[in-house]
């Protein structure tokens, strides 16, 4: 089930008036109702993978009571290994499998060996990274005593399957989610009011920028030996904002929908497109993907505590890791690669902690210098999306190459100003923009349309809501998958 669908549109509210209104005397049934309802989201997408979602949550329920139960520490190493073992082994099959092999076969084949590897028929399951996460950091911190495992086996399991972080995230850990499962909950309609106001702005990220935006980045990038630099430049950027629009909006959309049950999940993004260097990019964009490797990666290698080398390497151990966690193609691994290699710069220098506060904060308009470091920033990580896009690395080499060599080229104008004028519809720029002022305006929140029009006068403040909901019917159409689904 996809939350721009119609069948979210019915499954919301009968779930929230069930929740609140026929059950919310009873903390055991609404969170039985959130299991039930859970596994029926994710059944829609495909039944035949419940199995897979269960066991999971079983495997790290039961390991879990172990490593606690554990009279000696060599019985702890040896639940805990089961569990990371088992959980990365279901994940290296569905998602890895295929890459491994083939890649095999093609690095036998440059010595002369010919092999046709056996691969799988199957589909990769949907959120298989995201809740596999879930478990790992909750069996992980009950190892090194974190927490204490969960005996209710309904709790943990609403924890592991939530329906709006189910199959996209953010990755939640059980010391921040847990407890709120496990406490009485009361309806606030003020928390209701703010859910349904990040809901509708992430349905306006992903309908309005990132389903528009990428009729057209999908054309050019398809395509891109057929167009100019300029065109391609400016596909790269409207990938940038569909990438954007997509996951944010899919973000959005989750803690709105939590909030409405009176929880809050983890903040994912905060505005990553304003930073003013890579660094501060990376703990703006996929924050809970960030937080995990750096608590369970990165620190356990060592973190910061061994000098530059170990920073250095420690740094590119988990750029690449995470490019892999993306997707079985060598194109997310560059990706991870170019994104590590941004950042070293502030990792030697020592600066990569400059910039922890909102880029003009108080302000109207960032300084020059400001307006400079956050183009260079973006334009980097507009590049380094190339690779994330492309379908193989001579595709994404091939785009930057034509791409760089026909900036200068004026005839390259033209074509970008024809394509314009005649194949772009001109209303999508403007949406764009209007997106990006919105977003600017309302940085230094959770999300934009947090403050945004609060003081207002209450019809002008309504009108601009009907507006924005007004746009995502009208450009609501064929039900696109969310990007992130397939990671």
């Amino acid at each position: 089930m996809l939350f721009n669908s119609i069948d979210f549109a019915f499954f919301l509210p009968i779930v929230f008036l069930l929740y609140w209104f026929v059950i919310n005397k009873s903390l055991k049934a609404q969170n039985l109702l959130l299991l039930f309802a859970s596994y029926f989201f994710y059944a829609c997408w495909d039944w035949r993978f419940l199995f897979l979602l269960f066991f999971s949550t079983l495997l790290d329920y039961y390991t879990g009571l172990k490593i606690a139960d554990a009279q000696n520490l060599r019985m702890r190493k040896f639940w805990l290994w089961l569990s990371i073992s088992v959980n990365l082994g279901f994940l290296g099959v569905f998602k890895y499998y295929n890459f491994f092999a083939q890649s095999f076969a093609e690095a036998i084949a440059h010595v002369g060996f010919q092999v046709n590897p056996w691969t799988l028929k199957v589909i990769l399951p949907v959120g298989i990274s995201f809740y596999t996460f879930h478990g790992l950091s909750y069996v992980i911190d009950i190892y090194y005593q974190k927490i204490k495992p969960e005996k209710n086996f309904v709790d943990y399991s609403v924890f592991v399957s939530f329906f709006p972080l189910l199959v996209a995230g953010p990755i939640e850990r059980a010391t921040h989610l847990l407890p709120q499962i496990k406490k009485e909950r009361t309806f606030d309609y003020a928390k209701a009011v703010d859910g349904l106001r990040q809901i509708l702005w992430g349905l306006l990220k992903k309908i309005v920028i990132a389903d528009q935006c990428a009729e057209y980045a999908n054309l050019i990038f398809n395509n891109y030996t057929d167009y100019s630099g300029t065109t391609l430049l400016l596909g790269a950027v409207l990938f940038a904002f569909q990438i954007y629009g997509d996951f944010s909006g899919y973000s959005d959309i989750a803690l709105g929908t939590a909030r409405l049950f009176g929880i809050e999940l983890l903040r994912n993004f905060a505005f990553p497109y304003f930073s003013r260097d890579i660094a501060e990019f990376w703990r703006r964009w996929h924050i809970s993907l960030s937080s995990w490797f750096r608590d369970y990666l990165y620190i356990p290698l060592g973190g910061s505590k061994g000098g530059k080398w170990m920073r250095v390497r420690n740094t590119f151990i988990i750029f690449i890791v995470s490019g892999f966690w993306h997707g079985a193609n060598w194109t997310f691994i560059v990706w991870g690669l170019l994104n590590a290699l941004y950042i070293m710069p502030s990792i030697i220098l020592g600066t990569n902690r400059a910039n922890l506060d909102s880029v003009a904060q108080g302000k109207y308009l960032p300084s020059l210098k400001e307006l400079f470091s956050i183009l260079t920033t973006f334009t980097l990580t507009v590049i380094a999306w190339i690779f994330f896009r492309a379908e193989n690395i001579n595709n994404a080499i091939g785009f930057i190459k034509r791409m760089s060599l026909g900036l200068f080229q004026k005839s390259g104008y033209v074509e970008t100003l024809n394509m314009l004028y005649w194949e772009i519809n001109p209303f999508v720029l403007v949406l764009v923009l209007f997106f990006v002022l919105i977003e600017w305006l309302g940085r230094e929140q959770q999300y934009a349309l947090a403050k945004v029009g609060l003081r207002w006068h209450t019809p002008v403040r309504l009108a601009f809501y009907y507006c924005l909901l007004f746009l995502v019917i009208a450009l609501s159409g064929e039900e696109h998958e969310f990007i992130y689904f397939q990671f």
